[in-house]
C-alpha cells in the first residue's frame, strides 16, 4: 500500500495542538517518514504554520523537493486546514473574498510544489449546516474549478454529510477537478455506514483518510473504535486512489515506531480481505 501519513504526526504535538503544522521539525519529517516504510505526507497549510511553511516560497519549495529526492518521499497532497480558521463562507464579504483569494494562491503554489489534491475540510467549525451554506460553496467551486484545472490541481472535499445529501452537493460539481475526500473516522463518528456511502458518492472519492473514532466520540487507536474495517475495506475494493493516515496519536517521542505500526495493521488489514490498494 502506498500509505502517506498526515504531516505533524511524525513530531511531537506543538503547544498542545493534535493536528497542525510542526514548526520545529518540519524538515525531519520526511526522513521519519522514510523510517516508518511510508510513501508519503500529506502536507498540512494551517493558520499557525503562517511564515514558517515552506511551501509559502519559492526557496522553501526547492528544500521540500530536495528532502522529497533524498529521503523517497512523495508530497502529492496537502490538507488546507487554513480554511478552518479562515472560512471560505459564513463571514463578512471582505474577509471571505480575501479567504477565498488565499485559496487560489495556494492552488498556484501547490502546483509549483507538485500537489495532486488539496484537501478542503468542511467539518467542525467549518461545516456546512443548511443548505444556503451549500449552495454557496458550489457556487464557489465552480468559479474556481478553472484555476484548478489550470494549476492541475484537484480540490477533494470533506463533509460530516449524510451519503445522499453529499451525492447531491457532488452532482452540482460535476468536474473531474473536484471531488470527495473519505475520511474513515469521521463516517463512523457520525454513524454512517461505508457501503452507503461508498455505493451513493464512490466514483466521485479522489483520495482517503484513514483513521478510527467512537460514534459520536474522538480518534482513537486503529481497530478500537466504531469503523467496520470488513465493511469499508469490501466497499472500497476498487479504489487505487491516494490514502493517508490521519490515526490517533501515540506516545511522545514514538512517532517512528507508531507510524510503522499503525502502517503495518492497515497492511494486514488490507491483506485479510484481500484489498492490496
Amino acid at each position: 500500500m502506498k500509505l502517506s501519513i498526515m504531516h505533524g504526526r511524525l513530531s511531537p504535538p506543538e503547544d498542545g495542538r493534535f493536528q497542525s503544522f510542526s514548526r520545529a521539525n518540519w524538515a525531519s519529517e520526511f526522513e521519519r517518514a522514510a523510517a516508518a516504510g511510508l510513501w508519503g505526507i500529506e502536507w498540512i497549510y494551517d493558520v499557525y504554520s503562517y511564515g514558517a511553511n515552506p511551501i509559502e516560497t519559492d526557496d522553501g519549495i526547492v528544500a521540500m523537493r530536495e528532502l522529497s529526492r533524498m529521503h523517497g518521499i512523495q508530497v502529492q497532497s496537502l490538507c488546507a486546514d487554513w480554511f478552518m480558521e479562515r472560512l471560505l463562507f459564513r463571514v463578512a464579504a471582505a474577509e471571505r473574498e480575501g479567504n477565498q483569494e488565499r485559496l487560489r494562491w495556494l492552488l498556484e503554489r501547490c502546483r509549483r510544489l507538485g500537489v495532486r489534491h488539496i484537501v478542503l475540510p468542511f467539518v467542525d467549525s467549518s461545516r456546512l449546516v443548511n443548505e444556503p451554506e451549500r449552495a454557496e460553496i458550489v457556487q464557489l467551486l465552480l468559479r474556481l474549478e478553472p484555476e484548478a484545472k489550470r494549476c492541475r490541481v484537484e480540490l477533494h472535499l470533506e463533509t460530516d454529510l449524510g451519503p445522499a445529501q453529499f451525492a447531491a452537493l457532488l452532482e452540482q460539481l460535476p468536474s473531474p477537478w473536484i471531488k470527495a475526500n473519505y475520511d474513515s473516522g469521521n463516517s463512523a463518528a457520525n454513524g454512517f455506514s461505508a457501503s452507503e456511502e461508498w455505493k451513493a458518492y464512490g466514483s466521485r472519492i479522489g483520495s482517503v483518510h484513514f483513521k478510527d473514532r467512537v460514534c459520536g466520540g474522538g480518534t482513537v487507536p486503529l481497530g478500537t473504535g466504531d469503523v467496520d474495517w470488513p465493511e469499508l475495506l469490501d466497499a472500497m475494493r476498487e479504489f487505487r486512489g491516494p490514502l493517508t493516515m490521519q490515526v490517533a496519536r501515540g506516545e511522545d517521542g514514538q512517532e517512528i515506531s507508531w507510524a510503522r505500526q499503525n502502517r503495518e495493521w492497515l497492511e494486514n488489514a488490507a491483506r485479510s480481505h484481500g484489498w492490496a490498494g
